[in-house]
């Protein structure tokens, strides 16, 4: 992944590198922040807003740091989230041994998820729920509550993918890691993407077939917008609902192009609306502008509206920028 300067959140003084953002589904943006050191990400954040903010405690904290990050992000997670802001934070993989430290300093009330880099079998998410489901006790948390979204990064763990998928019911969603994955492979990852097709359709079908949300991994030039324009709508065609960014410059794009727009929200109500009347008719189908419309076309008409809305409550309910 390309090298780019840290970005740092002021927390209390203390400070917080913010590693990674994400667009997601009714969340159009995940961003993820490393947890070791002022910048301007508040200012960011208060104008072109990811929709969760990843605190890192893995890749981007060094290990003589790991301590310290664990002590900012327990303070980070509280600010962030009287901020308006729902927070996840990325733990150490199990292998390293810092998992239990990292997952006991960030779970909270205040904190909505965690980040599990390089899963690769239903093992590593059943021993990990036993760990959070401890935090969740030890923090006064009802067991369960705190969502879980592990990263496919190898050939082992797309070919796990299902059993990772159904390994625990905390779980939100699945996300794929682009440069452990073709490090995997001994391949480059380019800026088409071509090598990440079947991890991309394995984890959007693992997915959507278990309720999970399909969230697409960085693009990793961040000065490349046409590139990152070109990634996020053609994984938005396959299935994924939404993408990390590790860069506040990737928000605004990343976010728009998971909205539905005006004109398909038109198209929505026009087929919903053409469908009810045919239904109350006794017909199951009926033709939308020379289109054929059934029940699963009237479906995801339905789901897009309902998604819509609720990305408008969504911006309702946040708080207004300071």
């Amino acid at each position: 992944m390309p090298q780019m300067d840290p970005l740092l959140l002021t927390l209390d003084d203390e400070q917080v590198i913010v590693d990674t953002i994400c667009a997601v589904a009714v969340r159009a943006g995940f961003r993820t922040v490393s947890s070791t050191v002022p910048t301007k990400l508040r200012e960011i954040l208060e104008t072109e807003s990811p929709d969760v903010i990843v605190l890192d405690l893995e890749d981007s904290v060094p290990p003589a740091e790991k301590e310290a990050a664990r002590q900012i992000v327990r303070k980070a997670v509280p600010s962030l989230k009287a901020a308006g802001k729902t927070v996840h934070v990325r733990v150490n993989h199990l292998e390293t041994g810092l998992t239990r430290d990292d997952v006991l300093a960030a779970v909270c009330p205040d904190l909505a998820g965690l980040a599990f880099p390089k899963a690769e079998g239903a093992q590593h998410i059943r021993d990990l729920d036993v760990i959070i489901r401890e935090a969740e006790t030890k923090s006064g948390v009802r067991p369960g509550t705190v969502a879980l979204i592990p990263s496919i990064e190898s050939a082992r763990g797309v070919l796990r993918c299902e059993e990772i998928a159904l390994a625990s019911t905390r779980l939100a969603g699945i996300s794929l890691g682009a440069y452990d994955y073709t490090a995997d492979l001994g391949v480059a990852r380019s800026n088409d993407g071509r090598e990440l097709d079947y991890a991309r359709r394995v984890i959007v079908h693992c997915c959507a077939a278990y309720g999970l949300q399909a969230l697409d991994t960085p693009y990793g030039d961040f000065r490349d917008e046409p590139g990152l324009i070109a990634e996020t709508e053609y994984v938005k065609s396959i299935g994924f609902k939404g993408k990390y960014l590790i860069h506040p410059a990737q928000i605004e794009a990343v976010n728009r192009i998971f909205r539905p727009s005006d004109g398909e929200l038109e198209s929505a109500r026009m087929i919903v609306a053409a469908f009810d009347e045919a239904v109350e008719r006794g017909h199951a189908s009926v033709q939308v502008e020379g289109r054929m419309v059934d029940i699963p076309v009237a479906k995801r008409a339905k789901d897009l509206i309902a998604y819509a809305e609720e990305i408008a409550q969504k911006d309702q309910t946040a708080p207004a920028s300071a």
